[in-house]
């Protein structure tokens, strides 16, 4: 299968969502007022209620939530193919991913900025926001500890690309410094300032890689584990203009300009997808993702399609500097649309590699027992036909410069796929070692931007549950509570990226995204019930009900053939046991403001139904 039609395909679907079914729902569903008071102007603080320019706040908005999920989802569900992979990213995007982040936050910005938790206290039940809000500060710690993973495993041990991440983000702060300071409000100076240092830092990070400095710059897993948290922790006390917006606004040129460069590549060089529509694996037995295709590949590519993780953005710091309502329209159910395409890109790419690399890189290799493990599995499923020997992988560790045999989690695929295109555009080719490691910088700094904001929403979450027992907690700008709601989610999330590994984090981070996106979606349902519009709550409802189930099946299957197995393991007893109780915990919270709110539904349809009929025997 040639990859040209596949983006071009994509492309017309996502402009036509964006031009009918967005403006459906801004008109009919939602009713945007541009002239209606928002946070931004009613609660103005210059630290986190901050009005921002409409196309900056969708860089820091896109920027916060295209962290892992677009990128490293499709890659691992490309095991199973690249079909099942693309329809759902297309379908889910414009019928789900986009509507929930859209919905959500307009919800959010009408409401003061609240979070999601405290949307569903005042719009369902008291029950249903105390729920909400425990099983969202444990799903916001695994969704974390599943983006910062991929990080660890793509800068660790590899000077290049720690040096370059890092140069970001000194570079971020005078940036900041630099837009709302110096040279207040010259945006464009800063931009061109932005772009030009991150190309320094590439080329400066090859310099680096090649000097006596590398081995400064060469961390262990554990120690590049420490490094991002201390940024995160940082990222997540200071102001929002100093840091977390500027290197937001950056990272989104970079990510917006990559992936329009990759549509450009994927629509010049047209690669043939090598990978198969379907492999053996949709019906389970695969090393990359345990489980078939259903509902595996549901939970996978989360980001992509549809993922509550963005709830907590859309209910976070944008509602906070949007600074008008009906700009919730474009970088709500835009942005989401824009990281729809970059997970069919990152499938692209993926799928662009042989079968026999792909699985080379994505099959654990550690050890001789499973280097054996890796060697029978090529051999069983050449016998039934499917061959899994490696054809271009020795040239491509040759031109990157990198070991990649053996490097799971996803980001190392994919760098090489972006890599392979880019080296194959007229004009561009024999650069392949700097394509790669811009790659790398391009995928760790999609997933930096998610930890460091999404450190700062779960530190709201923190505050605002703990609010309910010390008021000054529920305080944003209020610094020893800042300074320790960060401590204590920083914690957690590092916690479960130092003891992890991406066979079981992802999993579990996947089934939480999406569970988080189900009681989004609740939430999202009951706001359009209680704004008198029932008639137009199958926008949600029909989202709410695949994901709901899709998710459930999969959050018991992966208890029963994952987790639990886990503590029959002496060395993953604890671990397992872990993991095992969170997900329940998550599945049970789920349900329980699901039930929650339809009871919520029929009964304010039951209060809806006197009213009508005073109203008609008055009249």
């Amino acid at each position: 299968m040639n990859a040209l039609p596949i983006i071009v395909g994509t492309l017309c679907v996502l402009a036509i969502a964006y031009r009918y079914y967005s403006a459906f729902i801004a008109a009919k569903v939602l009713a945007l007022d541009e002239s209606r008071p928002v946070p931004s102007q009613t609660m103005y603080d210059g630290h986190n209620y901050y009005p921002t320019n409409k196309w900056v706040l969708f860089g820091h908005h896109f920027a916060a939530i295209s962290g892992a999920g677009p990128l490293i989802g499709p890659v691992l569900a490309a095991q199973f193919g690249f079909l099942p992979g693309l329809l759902w990213l297309v379908i889910g995007v414009c019928l789900g991913g986009a509507v929930h982040d859209f919905m959500i936050l307009v919800a959010s910005i009408r409401r003061k900025g609240k979070s999601l938790a405290e949307i569903a206290r005042t719009e369902i039940s008291g029950v249903s926001g105390f729920v909400a809000a425990i099983a969202i500060l444990f799903i916001v710690v695994i969704a974390l500890a599943g983006l910062g993973l991929v990080v660890v495993n793509a800068l660790s041990e590899s000077p290049w690309g720690t040096f370059t991440v890092g140069f970001t983000i000194p570079l971020a702060l005078f940036m900041g410094l630099y837009m709302y300071r110096f040279r207040k409000g010259r945006i464009v100076e800063a931009t061109v300032i932005g772009i030009v240092g991150l190309l320094l830092a590439v080329y400066l990070g090859g310099r680096v890689a090649d000097s006596s400095w590398a081995t400064a710059f060469t961390f262990s897993p554990h120690k590049v584990t420490l490094l991002m948290a201390g940024y995160g922790f940082i990222a997540s006390v200071l102001p929002v203009w100093m840091l977390l917006c500027p290197r937001d606004y950056l990272s989104s040129y970079l990510k917006i300009g990559t992936v329009a460069i990759l549509i450009v590549g994927v629509i010049l060089v047209h690669p043939n997808l090598q990978m198969p529509a379907v492999t053996p694996f949709i019906s389970g037995g695969g090393p990359v993702v345990p489980g078939k295709v259903y509902p595996f590949v549901f939970i996978t590519i989360a980001c992509g399609a549809i993922s509550g993780f963005h709830a907590l953005i859309s209910s976070g710091t944008t509602p906070k500097m949007i600074a008008k309502e009906t700009d919730a329209r474009m970088i709500g159910y835009g942005s989401m649309l824009m990281e729809g395409i970059v997970g069919v890109v990152a499938l692209i790419a993926a799928t662009s590699l042989f079968p026999g690399d792909y699985f080379a890189i994505n099959t654990a290799q550690r050890n001789e027992v499973e280097r054996a493990k890796y060697v029978r599995m090529v051999d069983a499923e050449a016998a039934q036909g499917f061959d899994l020997q490696t054809k271009e992988l020795d040239h491509l560790e040759a031109e990157s410069g990198e070991k990649v045999r053996g490097r799971t989690g996803g980001a190392v695929t994919l760098a090489l796929g972006i890599a392979k295109i880019f080296d194959g555009i007229p004009g561009l080719r024999g650069l392949m070692k700097y394509w790669y490691h811009f790659a790398i910088m391009f995928e760790a700094l999609f997933i930096l931007t998610t930890i460091d904001t999404g450190t700062r929403v779960a530190r709201f979450l923190l505050g605002e549950f703990g609010g309910r027992f010390y008021r000054k907690l529920e305080q944003p700008n209020w610094l020893p509570g800042s300074i320790v709601t960060s401590a204590v989610v920083v914690t957690a999330w590092a916690a479960f990226i130092w003891s992890g590994s991406i066979s079981t984090i992802w999993p579990m981070f996947g089934i939480a995204n999406q569970l988080l996106a189900a009681v989004a979606l609740c939430v999202a349902t009951t706001v359009i019930i209680n704004l008198g519009k029932a008639r137009y709550c199958w926008v949600t409802l029909v989202p709410l009900s695949f994901v709901a189930t899709t998710t459930l099946v999969a959050g018991y299957q992966s208890i029963r053939d994952i987790f639990w197995p886990q503590t029959l393991n002496p060395a993953t007893t604890t671990q397992g046991y872990i993991n095992t109780s969170l997900t329940v915990l998550i599945m049970t919270a789920a349900v329980i403001v699901l039930i929650d709110s339809i009871r919520k539904w029929i009964g304010g349809r039951r209060r809806m139904e006197p009213a009508k009929e005073v109203i008609l025997a008055e009249v």
